[in-house]
């Protein structure tokens, strides 16, 4: 599937099949392989394997043979991108190593009661803005500038690449 060869992602779904793998294990790799692989390029790739994965634990096989054929050529031929994969990485990493605090804007003024005078106060509610959207600080101070998630140009992904560049001229 990630080579994008549907004829090799099909036959080796039939030699799985054939030789007995469980049929649940086969439905969690073709949802990673959509999530890892395809990513945010065709964001329906994920949705596809997890309807392959729910038609394999609600009807089983023979017919579940299908519903897997169709989720293993679909993240075969979806556009690739591992954007979000590298993304969630790099926050992660990022979490364990730098110490950070909510922007008082963002925080939930309900959560604890002590000191809420001070939360929320600034705090810009996007639906209020031209296109949804208002410039505004989302990230910690102390990572203020970080940029994990960087949209490639193919598939979907170009999409959201464009949709991220107007709102940046937008808003310069």
């Amino acid at each position: 599937m990630r080579g994008s060869d549907p004829d090799a992602a099909v036959y080796y779904l039939a030699k799985m099949l054939t030789a007995g793998e469980d049929i649940k294990f086969i439905a969690r790799r073709i949802m990673i392989c959509a999530a890892e692989d395809v990513g945010m390029a065709d964001p329906n790739a994920l949705s596809v394997a997890a309807a392959a994965s729910l038609v394999v634990e609600r009807v089983g096989l023979p017919e579940a043979r299908i519903p897997l054929a169709e989720a293993a050529v679909y993240v075969a031929t979806a556009p690739k991108s591992n954007a979000a994969y590298l993304a969630i990485d790099r926050a992660l990493e990022n979490v364990s190593r730098v110490k950070t605090s909510v922007p008082g804007h963002l925080m939930n003024i309900h959560a604890n009661g002590a000191g809420d005078e001070e939360k929320a106060v600034g705090y810009k509610y996007a639906h209020d803005y031209p296109n949804h959207f208002v410039r505004q600080q989302y990230l910690p101070d102390e990572i203020k500038n970080e940029r994990f998630y960087e949209p490639g140009e193919i598939g979907y992904e170009k999409t959201v690449n464009d949709r991220l560049k107007k709102i940046k001229e937008e808003t310069s």
